[in-house]
């Protein structure tokens, strides 16, 4: 198969964050097929690469000189072990449609991942999690290829190598795995998470004292779209920065002087602290600058008021940081990928 580039293609509506950008070079995949054929052209292996989902988690800071892959590959197929469900989804495939297909046929186990957005594909390479579970929790493997072997691989959850937003896709495999499928394990019998944020204090609010797994998709979707802008509407990436994670006698002597700092213990010699409480006591919940700023519901959001360029929301979120880190001694990280 001859390999068609599309050639200086604009990634505005491309990403989430709305910002423009410009790929020199652009192709749509849709099958594992294509993919192979791709790295079957010479021209490919001296351009850097890009692989591109939902454009949910990245930030564009410049245009980008080599080849961006936008993996659009469908499908969902599910395999019955009792009441365990094997859920194999396309990379392709929009996270919040799986997560809705999952609910609406009772399969259990990423209900409180609703909402969140990009595709399937991105899902293991930023470990995505919310309310108290992440993707590791359920997920079984996933399949790759390798652009330096140019060959298939199947990870498994040990290989992964999985942390805190984190994973070998974003480090050491970073740039040479491209993900096309990822299998989760579920189940009809649900387990449950409901002790994280505000979600059994909704449930109980609205009088539900036996949720199901459709009642927690939805009170979780609720409250995500109370706090946080639509893409849509209002550029931004959902949550730009990580919730820290520091040792216990750290924390200690922050609470010592931070009496209400919001924080989960995590391990017996580690906790998290919540970034968006850290940037609020800042002074920056709902600041505008420029054409940019924090959302006025979530100061861990950071926003495009419809005209800012990546590096203007780059400037803005390093300001964010020396302040919490002159406040706090904490340095937080950015969670989106600086392109």
């Amino acid at each position: 198969m001859s390999v068609v580039f599309q050639e200086n293609k604009s990634l505005k509506e491309l990403n989430t964050f709305g910002v423009q950008a410009v790929a020199k070079y652009f192709i749509e995949v849709n099958s594992e097929q294509e993919l192979s054929d791709i790295f079957e052209d010479e021209r490919v292996n001296d351009l850097p690469l890009l692989v591109l989902g939902g454009g949910s988690n990245m930030l564009f800071t410049q245009n980008f000189n080599g080849l961006v892959l936008h993996i659009k590959i469908g499908g969902i197929e599910i395999r019955e072990q009792g009441s365990d469900r094997y859920i194999t989804a396309g990379g392709g495939v929009v996270w919040n449609d799986l997560v809705q297909y999952c609910v609406n046929h009772g399969y259990a186990g990423i209900e409180n991942l609703s909402l969140i957005p990009g595709t399937v594909g991105a899902a293991p390479v930023q470990n995505i999690g919310a309310y108290g579970v992440e993707l590791m929790d359920v997920f079984e493997s996933c399949r790759a290829y390798d652009r330096i072997l140019k060959t298939w691989v199947e990870f498994d959850k040990a290989a992964c190598k999985f942390s805190y937003r984190d994973s070998i896709f974003k480090r050491e495999g970073k740039d040479r795995y491209i993900i096309t499928s990822v299998t989760l394990k579920l189940s009809t019998v649900p387990h449950l998470v409901l002790d994280y944020g505000a979600v059994l204090a909704e449930l109980q609010s609205r009088k539900i004292s036996n949720p199901s797994i459709k009642d927690v998709s939805k009170v979780i979707s609720e409250i995500r779209v109370s706090k946080l802008p639509d893409p849509l509407t209002i550029g931004n990436s959902g949550s730009f920065f990580k919730n820290p994670i520091i040792e216990s006698v750290d924390f200690q002597k922050l609470q010592s002087i931070f009496m209400d700092i919001v924080h989960y213990p995590i391990q017996s010699d580690k906790v998290k602290l919540a970034a968006g409480w850290l940037i609020e006591q800042c002074g920056w919940k709902g600041v505008k600058v420029g054409n940019t700023g924090t959302w006025k519901n979530q100061a861990l959001v950071l926003v495009n008021y419809g005209n800012a360029n990546g590096l203007e929301v780059y400037e803005f979120s390093e300001a964010i940081i020396e302040s919490v880190y002159k406040k706090f001694g904490v340095r937080i990280e950015r969670e989106v990928n600086i392109i």
